[in-house]
């Protein structure tokens, strides 16, 4: 071999051995955490945990998911009004609100499954990063609230009884006005879909 080679070969040599030495000096003298912070780091982890299964920040993924469903059937319900007969309408919004169902229940395990799987990446660093133990107690204490669970529970009849106090006492005002909506975007659809 030629010394030339050999030269360059152990120089190569070196300087690998040199790479693979520094590297094993970095990691030996990464910092390990004192134990305390590894209890803590654990503790936090854990409170996190029990948060997320209280919170279920999941839901709002369903809710995206869901909604647009929801809002298809709504617009479906607007542009039939006045067009069709009450009792045409109602059968139609039904057989539109078996699509919808069977949209909802196939999306829902979807985004349910993927929203769990990037808690990890998305909500939990953040939790990890902007609340300390005591804090995160104090969500977990807030979120498992009798009160607060009584208050949720009840909400959907408050909105209910306030929707429908709105709609009784507005009907006779809004009525008109949406039906006056429902003509005009129909007319300009047609408008729009007529050949010129």
């Amino acid at each position: 071999m030629p010394a030339r080679l050999r030269r360059s070969l152990s120089l190569s040599a070196l300087a690998t051995a040199l790479s693979l030495s520094a590297m094993g000096v970095h990691a030996q003298a990464q910092p390990q955490p004192p134990a305390g912070e590894a209890k803590a780091s654990e503790a936090k982890a854990r409170l996190i945990e029990r948060l997320l299964t209280v919170w279920h920040p999941e839901d709002v993924a369903i809710v995206m998911v869901q909604r647009p469903a929801a809002d298809a059937l709504q617009q479906a319900r607007i542009a039939l009004q006045g067009r069709v007969t009450p009792e045409k309408r109602d059968a139609t919004i039904k057989d539109m609100a078996t699509d919808v169902q069977k949209y909802i229940d196939e999306a829902t395990p979807v985004v349910r499954d993927s929203a769990k799987r990037s808690l990890a990446t998305s909500v939990v660093p953040m939790l990890q990063q902007n609340f300390s133990e005591e804090e995160l107690k104090q969500l977990i204490v807030l979120m498992e609230s009798p009160v607060k669970k009584k208050f949720e529970s009840l909400l959907p009849q408050m909105e209910r009884a306030l929707g429908e106090k709105v709609a009784k006492e507005s009907r006779a005002v809004i009525d008109p006005k949406l039906q006056a909506l429902t003509q005009a975007v129909g007319l300009k659809l047609r408008g729009a879909t007529v050949a010129p």
